[in-house]
């Protein structure tokens, strides 16, 4: 029996109980929060030795990822879905451990660009290798084809829970 089967089995009796309840869309939701924790709890496995976690890990890659190599506090915190006091907990953090700088924007003195330090890049360097060989072992059930038929299934019901 898969860890997911006794969550199946009690929507099905709410919906014997509720018959207007939406069984699909039910599964859909209590199957994408059963991914995240799975997925979570991987990558927080993965990351401890390095001392960080998947929020901290979360926001080195999207400051990694952007062109410019910085970011403001409030693009970080809509980029991650994140609320502005968790990303100035998480911000103090990664300072605290110099993995982040914070200085004044060269445009706006007023605002706080968030950049990578030599360390914080040496050490997304140091674990990429371990993430990938971990993206690939999560994803190693689906074909390549059905990965991309899952990402646009994924973005469409996003789509349409923010539009």
């Amino acid at each position: 029996m898969s860890s997911f089967a006794p969550t199946e089995q009690r929507l099905v009796i709410t919906c014997k109980r509720y018959p207007r309840f939406p069984m699909g869309p039910g599964v859909l939701a209590r199957l994408i929060k059963h991914i995240h924790k799975a997925l979570h709890d991987d990558v927080n496995a993965l990351l401890k030795p390095y001392g960080i976690n998947h929020p901290e890990y979360n926001l080195l890659m999207m400051i990694y990822g952007t062109e410019s190599g910085t970011m403001l506090p409030s693009e970080l915190a809509e980029a991650a879905g994140e609320k502005s006091a968790n990303i100035t907990r998480l911000t103090n953090e990664l300072c605290e451990k110099e993995l982040i700088a914070r200085a004044s924007s060269a445009g706006d003195r007023r605002k706080v660009e968030l950049s990578l330090t030599p360390a914080g890049l040496a050490l997304i360097n140091s674990f990429l290798p371990d993430v990938c060989g971990l993206l690939e072992r999560q994803g190693r059930d689906l074909s390549a084809i059905e990965q991309k038929q899952l990402e646009k299934l994924l973005k469409k019901m996003l789509n349409g829970l923010t539009s």
